[in-house]
């Protein structure tokens, strides 16, 4: 079981630096006049790549067992960022911040195989793996916001570090479960037909939430005035993402996981109308209950595209755990530009659809009929 929280702090300490972005988009408005569609521009640098090669990843990783995957990647997610403060070029900064994308694309797929084998496919104890995650992106705003607020984008480079440290913690784990035999939960996680139609609905479910929720993450601090003010709506959000993970697991325990689907996206589409279109305070309970709905059904994606296909463990965990993250960001320069045209507000009003279609198609999902057993 120990195995499980190592990686789980891995997946926290790379998945900093996609929390990480955003944080850094005050300062980088702040400090060199960026506008929406520039500020855009960086959060598509940090999911453009990553979104390309994440499938890249997951195919390789079904192929050959590349543990060492893992500890490099997570290295060059936190080299990317901490780059990314140090040059006046937009290019560069650009270039920093892709590279970092790079990294997460990297890890995920191997991760999630991993995370498979550890956990034996359990829905309670993969929530953990991927509250891991979560916690990382949460905890970002708290540490970035109150670094470079008090040394500037050239205090970057510090941000290195929890990189470092998340290779450290994690290469125990990585060994045990790279010797080579397989649980006795992920070896009956294999067996059975890949079904391609119901994984590429789930893909686009996952497509939907990320939109919705990266257009939030992307700008919900400049939505709320910025400063300590946007620093709280940021943490507000990755926050209540982690209640929502553990919560979603439960539920899908006890419910299913395509039942537990429906009912978060359902829930989202009030919440996030709130978030957007209520005004003062009262906004940042409606954050919260956006940031719960959207992930509630994180780490149920994962293991019900895995069971979806069970010979493609690495390319299930590649699109649903890292692109979940990561493929939203395609769609913020549009939103940029729709803010530049009329107003924040109202550009962000179009994120209510998505989670609108989340629920249409996780209609029309089912529970694979072999399911290995849960918990």
């Amino acid at each position: 079981m120990k195995r499980i929280p190592m990686l789980a702090a891995g997946h926290g300490c790379v998945d900093f630096y996609q929390g990480a972005v955003p944080a850094l988009v005050p300062f980088l408005v702040a400090g060199r006049g960026y506008g929406y569609v520039a500020v855009s521009g960086i959060v598509l640098a940090a999911t453009l790549l990553s979104s390309i090669v994440q499938p890249l990843f997951g195919v390789l990783t079904d192929r050959w067992r590349m543990p060492w995957l893992i500890p490099v990647s997570m290295v060059v997610s936190g080299v990317g960022v901490a780059a990314g403060g140090l040059s006046d070029s937009y290019a560069l900064t650009w270039l920093a911040v892709a590279l970092s994308g790079l990294g997460v694309a990297a890890y995920h797929p191997e991760a999630a195989r991993l995370a498979r084998i550890a956990s034996e496919g359990g829905h309670v104890r993969m929530s953990w793996f991927s509250l891991g995650g979560t916690l990382g992106f949460a905890s970002a705003p708290v540490l970035v916001t109150p670094l470079l607020a008090a040394g500037g984008l050239g205090a970057s480079p510090f941000l290195v570090v929890p990189a470092v440290l998340g290779a450290l913690v994690t290469l125990p784990a990585v060994r045990s479960l790279s010797g080579g035999a397989r649980t006795p939960g992920a070896a009956a996680a294999v067996r059975g037909r890949d079904d391609w139609p119901a994984f590429a609905r789930l893909t686009l479910v996952i497509v939907f939430r990320s939109v919705v929720y990266v257009g939030l993450s992307a700008f919900v601090a400049l939505l709320m005035g910025g400063g300590a003010a946007g620093a709280v709506a940021l943490f507000v959000l990755f926050a209540g993402g982690a209640v929502g993970t553990v919560l979603g697991g439960r539920l899908a325990a006890r419910w299913g996981r395509v039942r537990t689907m429906r009912l978060a996206y359902a829930l989202a589409v009030p919440a996030v109308a709130g978030a957007v279109l209520v005004p003062g305070p009262a906004a940042y309970v409606f954050v919260a209950a956006s940031s719960i709905a959207l992930y509630a059904p994180f780490s149920l994606h994962v293991t019900l595209g895995q069971d979806l296909l069970p010979s493609r463990v690495g390319t299930a965990g590649g699109v649903t755990l890292g692109l979940a993250v990561s493929v939203g960001g395609l769609a913020s320069p549009l939103v940029g530009a729709m803010a530049e045209a009329s107003s924040l507000r109202t550009a962000l009003a179009c994120l209510i659809v998505f989670p609108v279609l989340a629920w249409l198609l996780a209609r029309t999902l089912k529970e694979p009929v072999a399911e290995v057993s849960r918990g």
